[in-house]
């Protein structure tokens, strides 16, 4: 088994950050163009 340093705690940890932020501003641009697309509200269109 391969023994993780701090350092590769750290990056794993950024990397993490990244793609969480990436991920949200992704999903506030879904919800600012869907409903003005569509006119329906985010509550009813199935999330699957």
């Amino acid at each position: 088994m391969a023994v993780r340093n701090q350092y590769t705690f750290e990056k794993r940890q950024k990397e993490l950050a990244k793609k969480k932020k990436k991920e949200e501003k992704r999903r506030r641009k879904m919800e600012k163009t869907d409903p003005a697309e569509d006119g329906a509200e985010p509550s009813t269109i199935p999330s699957e």
